[in-house]
């Protein structure tokens, strides 16, 4: 097949390496004839671009296909991405995100070319001004007409959409977004070593989240049931992974609490470095307020680790209530310290949702099972048979 995969940015996060493994496996897997268009991947999130440079298929840099919304920009990038499709002549475009994704479906419309767009998660979602969560589901529908196919990463996602009338159900396909899972399975170094680099002892019971310091992430959360969580088991450790605009305001808040012991701060990664931090932990927990469907529940998982989650996007389709994690109320507290303690006082419950979610998600979870499905919705839209 011949497919241009269209992304506003190539930061570090998890739409950006969900389309670069598709690219990966679709060029070195399958052979197909693939090129990826973005614009300037700038962030505090690091950069994907060195290692797409690396993978050796074509990449076009706009510098006029910029997050942020300006007129006169995005009528550029509209401009430059019906030049491309047309230069580049391919069977089906995917879009990525919604910035790229609205203009690209549009240019690929224009040009006549299929277009499968991912929704790795709504661009209207929980916490948004009103207004500016219709304007979003209005630019959501008006490009739904020029969509062949959706796919989404959860079945929340199809929900989400149907329920504002953008498309009908039968217009989605459930790809989970897949991952090279082998790290997961068996880390680069050894929990132990990481634990002490990060200065946390074997008896240290550690907490991990893994977000970016940014609003709707749910970290005030997870602090304020800090106190109660620490006064229940001293031993305990929150390993925040990640960073962002709210780091400086956090530490101030833990200083405050006299809690500064308790926390380990890593800052910005690379991903190649999260699953032996994953591994160094002993409870993965994600109190994100909106989502898609967060990787890391099923890189906690597939590490043998039980997960604490709050109930939002797709993360009731791989944390099962008492066999693999719990599934708790968007911004709970009470609920979130009653399940880390549970956690903390059971070893074995521990070990035994921890093998539960490898034993269920392993498969599911890996890049090539991902790309696999994805190239059987290319070819149903095409109307070809899947090779």
């Amino acid at each position: 097949m011949k497919v241009m995969h269209i992304i506003t940015r190539m930061i570090v996060g998890g739409a950006q390496e969900n389309t670069l493994h598709t690219l990966e496996d679709q060029h070195a897997l399958h052979g197909d004839q693939v090129c990826l268009v973005t614009g300037p991947s700038l962030g505090p999130e690091g950069s994907l671009m060195k290692r797409a440079y690396a993978a050796g298929f074509p990449i076009y840099e706009l510098d006029e296909m910029q997050r942020s919304i300006h007129p006169w920009q995005d009528w550029k990038a509209y401009a430059s991405l019906k030049r491309l499709i047309r230069d580049f002549q391919p069977d089906i475009v995917h879009t990525h995100s919604s910035k790229a994704g609205v203009i690209g479906r549009a240019a690929a419309k224009a040009v006549g070319i299929p277009c499968v767009h991912t929704v790795h998660g709504a661009s209207f979602h929980y916490g948004q001004h009103p207004v500016l969560f219709r304007a979003y589901v209005a630019a959501e529908r008006w490009a739904a007409r020029r969509t062949s196919h959706f796919i989404c990463v959860a079945d929340a996602m199809t929900t989400d959409y149907v329920e504002q009338h953008i498309d009908t159900a039968d217009r989605f396909t459930t790809v989970y977004s897949g991952f090279d899972v082998e790290p997961f399975l068996t880390p680069p170094r050894s929990p132990e070593e990481v634990r002490a680099e990060l200065g946390l002892s074997p008896e240290h019971l550690v907490v991990g989240k893994i977000a970016r310091l940014f609003h709707l992430k749910g970290h005030e959360f997870l602090l304020e049931a800090a106190p109660a969580i620490v006064a229940s088991h001293p031993e305990t450790r929150f390993l925040l992974v990640g960073d962002g605009i709210l780091r400086q305001q956090f530490e101030q808040q833990i200083e405050t609490m006299g809690l500064s012991d308790n926390f380990v701060f890593t800052g910005l990664v690379p991903p190649t470095q999260i699953p032996e931090l994953v591994h160094a932990m002993d409870i993965v927990v994600h109190t994100s307020q909106w989502e898609g469907l967060a990787r890391v529940l099923p890189q906690g998982l597939i590490s043998s680790k039980p997960v604490v989650t709050y109930d939002v996007g797709g993360a009731r389709e791989v944390v099962i209530p008492g066999e693999t994690g719990y599934l708790l109320p968007r911004d709970s507290v009470a609920e979130l310290t009653s399940a880390i303690c549970e956690l903390a006082d059971d070893p074995t419950l521990r070990e035994r949702m921890g093998a539960a979610g490898r034993e269920r998600f392993t498969d599911r979870f890996r890049h090539q099972t991902m790309t696999l499905r994805i190239r059987e919705v290319y070819s149903s839209v095409l109307g070809r048979t899947a090779t």
